[in-house]
């Protein structure tokens, strides 16, 4: 079952195409990735799905309604954690949450998810004393008040530390452990990855590809690299003649042999054994989502 339906979506801004006909579909119970480097229109297309911007064709469906003209009986099924937000100074967080809380026809009791977020402690803690990643925390706690069918959250872990960042992660596990369904847009490469069922890579305002991160991986033969910092002369040819290797990079003591298959490896380090040249630092680096798009787009993420 399909909690989204986007068909031929389109917005733009005067002249430039912020969202250029794009279509998917987001399945129940799914972690839902849209990544792509900031400007790719990922919050225009959030925007759209929930109903704050309207627009310039297409057609889309959240949770069996249209959000241009379904207002309250979309935002009460729902959760926003938007890009960019902001409260009164002097509210405190538990006020904060009261207050949203108290919009809806329910609500959960939201002090476990507040100690989860790690802001037990800050309760009566003014919005302005709190650090920009207690901020983004108390965003995200404030958009799950309502036990949401769906959540959307836009560059949930931007501003966090990289501990604050995990524990965003395992609350977007949480969520669909529990049933619900997840739309996450991100730039970081590695948390789509991590998190996401399937991604949907966004560029210049089109869909470029979409499919579970392990087959956007496979299925464009991005190459493994064999890494090792050399303590001898290496012959480049003898590495590039292995049946797995597709090329050799040699810069001052780093060697990087690109390559295919999950022999790579135990091929690189036999021809290493073999010709008896000393080394240290050997590691393989997997191909990953930043691979992808660079295969796919022929240039490097923005930020």
């Amino acid at each position: 079952m399909s909690v989204v339906e986007v068909r031929e979506l389109r917005k733009a801004y005067g002249p430039i195409v912020a969202v250029d006909g794009i279509s998917f579909s987001v399945a129940e119970n799914e972690v839902f990735g849209l990544v792509g480097p900031n400007g790719a229109g990922k919050t225009t297309t959030i925007e759209c799905l929930e109903g704050l911007r309207d627009r310039d064709g297409g057609e889309v469906s959240v949770l069996g309604l249209d959000p241009g003209d379904a207002g309250a009986d979309l935002r009460r099924r729902i959760g926003v954690q938007l890009q960019e937000s902001s409260l009164f100074d002097r509210i405190r967080v538990q006020e904060a949450l009261a207050l949203f809380a108290s919009f809806y026809p329910q609500s959960i009791d939201w002090h476990p998810l507040v100690a989860q977020l790690g802001l037990g402690e800050r309760l009566k803690a003014p919005f302005v004393k709190l650090s920009g990643g207690q901020k983004q925390r108390l965003f995200i706690a404030l958009a799950l008040v309502n036990d949401p069918e769906l959540v959307f959250l836009d560059e949930l872990s931007t501003g966090l530390d990289p501990q604050a960042r995990r524990t965003m992660w395992d609350l977007v596990r949480s969520l669909r452990d529990q049933g619900k369904t997840v739309f996450l847009s991100t730039h970081f490469m590695e948390e789509a990855e991590r998190l996401c069922d399937r991604v949907a890579i966004m560029d210049r305002g089109k869909i470029v590809a979409l499919d579970t991160p392990e087959n956007l991986i496979s299925d464009l033969g991005v190459e493994t690299r064999v890494v090792f910092t050399a303590e001898d002369t290496i012959d480049a040819k003898q590495l590039e003649s292995l049946a797995n290797a597709t090329r050799v990079e040699v810069s001052g003591d780093r060697v990087i042999v690109h390559g295919q298959g999950d022999r790579l490896v135990s091929e690189v380090v036999r021809a290493i054994e073999d010709h008896g040249w000393r080394f240290r630092d050997l590691r393989s680096e997997q191909p990953t989502l930043d691979d992808v798009f660079l295969a796919l787009t022929g240039r490097a993420l923005r930020e």
